[in-house]
């Protein structure tokens, strides 16, 4: 079976194939846009993470005609009433540019006192087959903004973020399959396994 990843990022599609391969699924053939010929992504312009993630999902299967699965994550602050949120990747205002966001977001909470400081990762993954059937799942990681940068795997915020299950690393400390155990997205997408093992079946 062939499904189709609605993302050009590659650690997400690494983060999914070993998903997949932990839960016996791997027949399942994953694809990313850039398999994909002539695909123009289309904009995200939802309000919530659910909105961004079908909007990804249902262009997929326009264009292909694959099952497509999408993420739209980020992370949510307390103090900021739930901000960056869904605008967690152009948060400094362009997309995409991890040091500048973490550094505004790190300036916006610079006086902000440890115990207001609570945070969390959110992701929504949508699966949308060729059929129109539609499912959604969505993970929470909750945890701690920190002060400074600590850390240099992952990507995005999450050298900025330490999980509550840890006392001293951030989630940018932990290797990839300890992050897959605990991780906002690693949560929504397993989610979607038993789906996913229907169709492959």
């Amino acid at each position: 079976m062939k499904l189709l990843l609605a993302s050009n990022n590659a650690k997400k599609l690494k983060e999914l194939q070993r998903i997949l391969d932990q839960e016996g699924l791997e027949s399942v053939e994953l694809l990313a846009l850039a398999d994909v010929t002539a695909y123009d992504e289309p904009i995200e312009n939802g309000r919530t993470f659910a909105d961004n993630a079908l909007i990804k999902a249902r262009a997929g299967v326009a264009h292909t005609g694959l099952a497509t699965i999408a993420d739209d994550s980020g992370i949510t602050v307390e103090e900021l009433n739930g901000m960056p949120g869904v605008l967690s990747a152009r948060w400094s205002g362009s997309h995409g540019n991890d040091q500048a966001n973490n550094d505004l977001l790190l300036a916006q909470m610079d006086h902000v006192p440890a115990e207001r400081r609570g945070a969390a990762f959110v992701s929504v993954c949508a699966l949308v087959l060729p059929d129109g059937q539609e499912f959604i799942q969505e993970g929470r990681w909750e945890g701690t903004l920190l002060r400074e940068p600590v850390g240099e795997n992952g990507f995005g915020y999450d050298p900025l973020f330490q999980p509550t299950e840890e006392a001293t690393r951030s989630s940018a400390q932990l290797s990839a399959e300890e992050k897959d155990a605990l991780s906002h997205r690693g949560k929504a997408l397993r989610g979607l396994v038993d789906i996913i093992a229907k169709l492959a079946a």
